[in-house]
């Protein structure tokens, strides 16, 4: 396992506890959210990080790096909305939530590995700016293809830009465990 593995696998565990454990407090309530939700919250997140950013301080108490948790957290929820009809929204149960967190989770893994394999890390020398603008032009991106009613003529669907989402904020969430970039 190379050091980013170990470094993905290490993030994806607090990410994945987080999620487990406001399973167990609320239940599986984002089984209500359409895709159009998942892709705001994402997108109050990644603006608020933003925000944080340009303005260089905060007012309220979640860090930059509770806020990419989120993101990984709510990029999951939507792969996992995706393969649900939301006609019946049936509430799921730890274990099984735990199971698809796992599966979707190692889609991302797979597309990381072989991003990495062919683009040779270079996102270990962008900047967090970088990661968070990626992560709005991805969003932007995903409104418009619900507004194509998830029709592409030649670009990734909903769940590639979703997975891409997930991979940018567990790389800034390395970055911020390093040291190199700041909370």
């Amino acid at each position: 396992m190379t050091n980013t593995e170990h470094q993905y696998e290490n993030t994806i565990r607090s990410c994945k506890e987080i999620f487990v454990n406001k399973t167990r407090d609320y239940g599986t309530s984002w089984r209500v959210l359409r895709p159009i939700s998942v892709v705001d919250q994402i997108f109050i997140k990644a603006q608020r990080i933003r925000t944080i950013q340009e303005k260089g301080e905060q007012r309220v108490g979640d860090d930059i790096a509770s806020e990419f948790r989120g993101i990984v957290n709510y990029g999951i929820i939507g792969l996992i909305q995706l393969d649900f009809s939301n006609d019946k929204i049936e509430d799921l149960s730890v274990e099984e939530v735990s199971r698809l967190y796992e599966l979707k989770m190692q889609d991302a893994k797979n597309t990381m590995l072989a991003k990495n394999h062919d683009y040779g890390e270079a996102w270990r020398e962008m900047s967090q700016q970088s990661f968070t603008d990626l992560i709005l032009m991805k969003l932007l991106r995903i409104r418009q293809i619900l507004l194509n009613e998830g029709k592409t003529l030649i670009s990734e669907g909903i769940d590639a830009n979703f997975i891409d989402i997930i991979n940018y904020s567990l790389f800034a969430l390395i970055l911020i465990e390093e040291g190199v970039h700041k909370v």
